[in-house]
């Protein structure tokens, strides 16, 4: 099946007691046995689901994996990947991380004698020279989050094969419409799943996507032991989000390259990172691994962070949010908001400047957003 068709039929089939088209909710804790010593799949919903099960078949099918496992979160999945770890083990890490999965390594998992390297991963050089003797995991989010680097995966993918290392990527912002890692060399994708694969800012949720027998095995004893599962309501909405991701995701592409443009040619704009610019330092890397560059847009203005608050306090239609990914256009001040616990100096380090405003493009009339970030941008 070709991918459009997949986000729709995937692992979904008639309810075989009613013929329902849209897979049930199986809202129960448990379920009743047959007799003792007889499996038949399900026995309690921590351990599965049948919605669960369906989603988790639909997204695998989605990145071209065997399997998928899914949680209650994106951070529980992350962190479900770093229990695979022992303590002593080093990881090679993306710089440009989203802050919860920096104050996971750098706040708890440090106390579990985790070693953390952060590199800059659009440099492929840098990824290779962190790698040690005691190197488990690779961890690259591409595009990142908030400034919007480009990591050549496959590139960093014959390092972590070449070296025998876990190699797992962080799809978010791409998804599975416009980036498949599996086919660059990823042993694990990860997607948290609260952001454009369901869409409408409705569910929390998470997801590891990996074809490797072995790993998927710990994945689903780690997701089973721990417990961080979402509930069967919530992966519902998650496959109806999934049925219009392809449709969504070209729309998000649409506008965000006409806001992308529309901001990098406005006078009070000093600069902007959209990986569909030919500006963009990734631009040639992106446009070779990705269908698109998704919905996206990090920018800095002229007058910083007075002019970076003048901007967000008086637009109308874009809403400030902490979150990405949904239908509405949001705006976000990743210094205060998804990146407050990252600190100062770090942050500065890393580029992420106090005056940086990130941009979540929906799927609203391009004109009514561009007409909204003018207005507001002629308030600075």
């Amino acid at each position: 099946m070709k991918f459009d068709t997949k986000a729709v039929r995937a692992g979904i089939k008639p309810d075989p007691t009613t013929g329902a088209i849209v897979p049930p909710i199986y809202q129960t804790a448990t379920y009743v046995l047959e007799e003792v010593g007889k499996d038949k799949g399900f026995d309690y919903t921590r351990a599965s689901n049948p919605t669960r099960s369906i989603l988790e078949e639909n997204l695998a099918s989605l990145e071209g994996g065997k399997h998928g496992i899914c949680f209650s979160s994106g951070m529980s999945a992350v962190d479900a990947v770093l229990k695979m770890l022992k303590s002593g083990d080093h990881v090679v890490c993306s710089d440009d991380v989203y802050g919860g999965v920096s104050r996971l390594f750098n706040d708890l998992l440090v106390n579990y004698n985790l070693e953390f390297t952060y590199v800059n991963s659009s440099n492929v050089q840098e990824v290779g020279s962190a790698v040690k003797e005691n190197t488990k995991l690779i961890w690259i989010e591409t595009p990142t989050n908030p400034l919007l680097k480009v990591t050549d995966l496959e590139a960093v993918g014959a390092i972590a094969k070449s070296k025998n290392i876990l190699y797992g990527v962080d799809a978010t912002f791409s998804t599975p419409a416009l980036l498949r890692p599996l086919e660059f060399g990823a042993d694990i994708v990860m997607h948290s799943t609260t952001k454009y694969i369901s869409g409408h800012n409705q569910i929390i949720g998470g997801a590891i996507i990996t074809s490797n027998d072995d790993i998927a095995e710990k994945m689903k004893f780690i997701q089973k032991t721990i417990g961080a599962v979402p509930s069967p309501f919530d992966c519902w909405l998650t496959l109806l989000g999934i049925k219009t991701l392809s449709l969504r995701m070209k729309r998000h592409c649409e506008n965000a390259q006409e806001v992308a443009e529309f901001l990098e040619s406005h006078p009070s704009v000093e600069r902007v990172s959209y990986p569909g610019l030919p500006s963009h330092p990734g631009f040639s890397i992106a446009s070779k691994q990705m269908d698109g560059f998704s919905g996206m847009i990090s920018m800095e203005l002229k007058g910083g962070i007075p002019a970076g608050k003048k901007l967000m306090n008086n637009l109308k239609l874009c809403a400030l949010a902490e979150s990405l990914g949904a239908v509405e256009t949001m705006i976000t001040h990743p210094a205060t908001m998804t990146h407050a616990d990252v600190p100062e100096k770090e942050r500065h380090a890393r580029g992420l400047t106090d005056g940086l405003v990130r941009l979540s493009v929906g799927i609203e009339d391009v004109n009514d957003i561009i007409d909204d970030l003018a207005q507001a941008l002629e308030k600075i």
